[in-house]
């Protein structure tokens, strides 16, 4: 999509008659080149700064309209996921993260290759030296080159080099196990923020029946009322309740605006941006989940965060053997080719090169004898670093276990809930109903028939809430099996 630029701003500095004229000048068009003695009238120079100012502001809505046609009005839940994933910020700067690494991974490759410099240097010599044969002072001025290529390559540094080459390809896989965690949090943060969503959009379903109910009865106790049935208390209270139950639709439609504006900061969407979420056909409160050591086992083994600490060591373990490798001595080649020339000399320039072209090859063994404790150092250091290493691993694997073990337990009492929460609702709903047709036929006075549907609307939230808490805990701990999130 190309760009869309924004108009220029404009600037009028006058609208209306100058001083000595009722309107401005403009360019007669017979007269190409030539200002016109006549003047626009006001009316039409108006007209057009009007046009320029729509045109402006038209312009401007619809580059709005064009940065968010790209984006969806109603997102389904695979959508939200996507979408972070590939723009969420934190994600992408880890994948600077990751592209930085592979620039340090090439380069160290490129530590083992030779290298080769090059130089040219002229120099211009002019001075005063004292004539031996008729004394007094004479200048001379001289003119050299010299010309080099050197190069120098590592031939053996202990094995430094290539275990530097294997440690940076393992930041490489740590870098993006990072962003694969940075993805799995995120995906559990929307997935919350998401059936919140549903949640507050099947609260307000609920509170819409209900107020149709109320009024209902508030319609039918009017008519009582009117024809001396019941007495005024009793419409009085009705009312009050169907007052109440538009309080609650209100409070619902601002949870549900206010739970929307959380996943759009989740997303990380622009304020502008219009945004709704799709309603699945159904969502399942329970189902059958593995057992605790069944997804124990299986997060060991694939959860980004213990790959991470597994290899955390191993890049802790090349940096000792990188240390060690200070113990060795090392070996290096180098050569140079030269050659140069000057004009005081009366051979000819190629002459002169051909007779200075120097060549010298030769070998460079650096033995360590004292470092004054430096690789000892950095020996112990690494050490310690691997230590360090598998205790940050043992700590991963234990809060991953504690995790895996909270989000079982949540399963089993949010399931045990949503069972418990089923029969009160269907109790409640029938003593609700029957209270209801009582109430029609005056067997039961008005505070019992609000006393029942206070039971029921609570029941009634409480379901909700058993509902989409137990279908969130079984997302997320399916999730830690590596069974991806779907509605």
């Amino acid at each position: 999509m190309a760009p869309c630029l924004n108009p220029p701003n404009l600037y009028f500095y006058m609208i209306g008659p100058t001083p000595a004229h009722s309107g401005l000048p403009f360019v007669d068009p017979s007269h190409t080149g030539a200002r016109s003695p006549q003047t626009m009238p006001l009316m039409s120079m108006r007209i057009i700064v009007c046009s320029l100012i729509l045109f402006s502001l038209n312009s401007r809505k619809a580059c709005r309209a064009q940065d968010s046609a790209a984006l969806p009005v109603k997102w389904d839940l695979q959508t939200c996921l996507d979408y972070a994933k590939k723009n969420n910020i934190q994600i992408n700067t880890l994948r600077l993260t990751e592209k930085n690494t592979e620039q340090e991974y090439e380069l160290s490759k490129a530590a083992t290759l030779p290298n080769l410099t090059g130089s040219l240097n002229h120099t211009y010599t002019h001075s005063k030296n004292v004539n031996p044969v008729v004394g007094g002072f004479q200048t001379q001025s001289s003119f050299a080159g010299n010309y080099s290529l050197n190069s120098t390559v590592t031939l053996y540094h202990g094995g430094y080099y290539m275990n530097d080459i294997r440690q940076k390809n393992l930041e490489i896989e740590s870098a993006n196990l990072n962003i694969l965690q940075s993805e799995n949090d995120i995906t559990l943060q929307i997935t919350q923020a998401y059936l919140n969503i549903l949640l507050a959009k099947e609260n307000i379903i609920y509170i819409h029946d209900l107020l149709a109910t109320t009024q209902a009865q508030v319609d039918q106790g009017q008519k009582q009322y009117d024809a001396g049935s019941i007495a005024r208390n009793a419409l009085i209270e009705l009312q009050a309740q169907l007052a109440n139950d538009k309080y609650t639709l209100v409070t619902a439609q601002n949870t549900e605006r206010q739970n929307k504006l959380t996943l759009k900061q989740i997303l990380q969407l622009p304020t502008s941006t219009a945004f709704d979420i799709v309603k699945p056909d159904t969502v399942i409160a329970t189902e059958a989940v593995a057992s605790l050591d069944t997804v124990e086992s299986a997060a060991l083994r694939t959860r980004p965060e213990i790959k991470n600490g597994l290899l955390g060591i191993e890049i802790a373990r090349y940096d000792l053997l990188k240390a060690r490798s200070g113990y060795l001595p090392s070996l290096t080649a180098s050569g140079t080719l030269s050659s140069g020339y000057s004009n005081n000399l009366k051979d000819a320039y190629f002459k002169q090169l051909d007779d200075n072209f120097f060549q010298q090859i030769g070998l460079g063994l650096s033995i360590p004898i004292f470092t004054r404790r430096v690789v000892r150092t950095n020996v112990e250091l690494a050490k310690i670093e691997m230590e360090q290493a598998a205790l940050n691993l043992k700590g991963t694997k234990t809060a991953l276990a504690q995790e895996i073990e909270q989000a079982y337990i949540n399963v089993e009492n949010a399931q045990a809930q949503y069972d418990a929460a089923v029969e009160e609702l269907n109790a409640t709903r029938e003593s609700f109903r029957i209270a209801g047709e009582e109430l029609k036929v005056g067997a039961v006075n008005t505070v019992n028939y609000l006393q029942q549907k206070t039971l029921y609307t609570q029941a009634f939230q409480a379901y909700i809430q058993a509902k989409y808490n137990s279908a969130l805990s079984v997302k997320i701990y399916d999730f830690y099996m590596g069974i991806a999130v779907k509605l």
